[in-house]
């Protein structure tokens, strides 16, 4: 079988969902039974996203097998319920390594190795690698940046000569643009269009597709200028406009007509979509009944990509609870400066304290900790919330200044430390303790009836972990550990049995959360917070 590549380049600026349109063409053919996958391009010389500030480049999104990678792998996920491997995220740094390595051996004969054809060519390797390996009808690759940056050169470059290699048929191109509304005059201007599909052209690429983002839907003049302009059919130029939620994308674009064109210009089979199934979904966002309101305790609070995949999370376990999700990202330093500004958690349903590394802020989230514990509100601790969790309540029966030496190396209580096997490592590079781990859920706990299963496995991103010296003691305190690794040496989640909802996780339950299968971690959560807001004495998932 030949597998086909769409690939999907951006203009004008970044962060107009370049992501969410990759993933709504792969869902758009998925629901016409095509298998597809997701490739993400990142320009960047890093071999990876894992050493990178969130507030930067936005979250780690880490796969099944280990891969600390870009987000917008994350959304491929959520959108086409599949797990996608880490070679499925392409860097500059990765194909400069493996094409240096190559040199170094010898393997180039004495040539003069350069972009064009050693880079280019080590790109397509990978393509076609991808493409052999899944067995795919159709590969969707976004190439991340913008139409013009000098590090996207090369495999722009790639995409083009694919479509020499392979034939007209076989390789097409989605150009994803803004198209912008000046307020004064409320006219959709089709410029910065133009100029980036000039640019695109410069290069030798024109595109098949455009999808335009818009706070509307194109009206009929943009579209026909759009279309002229840029040298590409009217009924190719589609909308992307702002919605109630992203996941009604696929099903708005393809209203346009979008899946019958793609089909028809890969040459596929036509076939009839069936939406049923992700409709439900989608109307089970758009339109619920009640309303949580949670309070996210970070220290990335001023940027809402740090936390997608947890964000998303919520809204999908919001969703599975009929239910409207509110969610205030508060800087957890401003509970260390006055105390008193711990009183604004009161405003909220449930309070979550997701993942993160540093010192900065942990006093705070402590603070909050003990706080929505101390109310009884409704609590979920994510990996460092894990273990900030943990600290907390050493702290309260009597492990004086217990603390992560990850913080406090000098801590008299490090109840959380650094992983044995970790103290040795040098590069910070990919060397956590990462990915996909078995975990055995204890019986007749909190976990259990939620997971509904005794095994399950999560994924992780860490290097600390309760220090096992003081489990015994936490656990004659009333700290219940409802979950162990599967070689039963660390532990994965606690509960507190005598609070309404006190639950926490080493692994990252959000990374294999989707829309109609929310995480159960999460689920319980906005459950939680649900049934406590509507008065009822115990969580209903107890029953």
């Amino acid at each position: 079988m030949v597998t086909k590549f769409t690939f999907v380049s951006g203009g004008v600026m970044s962060g107009i969902g370049k992501g969410v349109t990759t993933a709504s063409l792969g869902k758009i053919l998925q629901v016409r039974g095509f298998k597809v996958t997701a490739v993400k391009i990142d320009p960047y010389l890093n071999v990876d996203a894992g050493t990178m500030n969130p507030i930067a480049h936005g979250e780690v999104f880490v796969t099944e097998d280990g891969g600390e990678i870009d987000m917008d792998i994350g959304t491929y996920e959520r959108f086409l319920d599949i797990n996608i491997p880490k070679d499925h995220n392409m860097t500059t740094g990765q194909v400069y390594l493996s094409v240096i390595d190559q040199e170094r051996r010898g393997d180039f004969l004495g040539k003069c190795v350069q972009i064009i054809p050693h880079i280019t060519d080590e790109i397509k390797r990978r393509m076609g690698e991808i493409a052999a390996r899944n067995n795919v009808d159709v590969a969707l690759v976004e190439i991340g940046g913008t139409v013009g940056d000098i590090e996207s050169l090369p495999f722009l470059e790639a995409a083009r000569q694919m479509r020499l290699e392979q034939g007209h048929e076989n390789v097409i191109y989605a150009h994803v643009t803004l198209v912008p509304v000046v307020d004064v005059v409320g006219e959709q201007k089709t410029k910065p269009t133009q100029h980036s599909v000039q640019e695109l052209r410069r290069i030798g690429i024109q595109p098949d597709i455009i999808v335009a983002r818009s706070k509307k839907p194109l009206l009929t003049d943009p579209k026909r200028k759009i279309a002229l302009f840029c040298n590409v059919e009217e009924r190719a130029v589609f909308t992307s406009p702002d919605l109630k939620t992203v996941y009604e994308t696929p099903l708005v674009l393809d209203q346009q007509g979008l899946g019958d064109y793609l089909t028809e210009r890969l040459k596929l089979q036509k076939r009839k979509p069936d939406w049923s199934s992700w409709e439900k979904t989608v109307n089970s966002f758009v339109s619920p009944e009640h309303e949580v309101k949670i309070a996210i305790c970070g220290k990335y609070a001023e940027l809402a990509d740090s936390y997608v995949s947890v964000n998303e999370a919520l809204r999908h376990a919001a969703a599975s609870c009929n239910s409207r999700l509110s969610i205030d990202w508060i800087e957890t330093e401003t509970f260390e400066d006055k105390e008193a500004n711990l009183q604004t958690l009161l405003r909220f349903d449930g309070v979550l304290v997701p993942g993160g590394f540093g010192a900065r802020g942990t006093e705070g989230k402590i603070a909050a900790i003990n706080y929505a514990r101390l109310k009884d509100l409704p609590f979920l601790g994510i990996c460092l919330g894990f273990q900030l969790a943990i600290v907390a309540f050493a702290r309260s029966i009597g492990l004086e200044a217990a603390n992560s030496t990850e913080i406090d190396s000098d801590s008299p209580n490090p109840v959380i430390d650094l992983m044995p096997e970790q103290r040795e490592v040098g590069y910070k590079g990919a060397t956590m303790r990462l990915g996909a781990h078995e975990i055995i859920i204890s019986q007749g706990t909190i976990a259990e009836k939620l997971y509904r299963a005794r095994r399950v496995y999560e994924r992780h991103r860490h290097r600390y972990e309760l220090n096992p010296k003081y489990a015994d003691q936490l656990t004659k305190a009333g700290m219940v550990f409802s979950a162990k690794s599967g070689d039963a040496r660390r532990m994965e989640i606690l509960e507190l049995h005598d609070k309404y909802f006190h639950f926490a996780t080493q692994f990252h339950g959000e990374f294999k959360s989707r829309p109609s299968k929310p995480s159960p971690p999460y689920y319980g959560f906005i459950k939680a917070c649900l049934d406590r807001k509507q008065g009822k004495t115990k969580p209903e998932f107890w029953k």
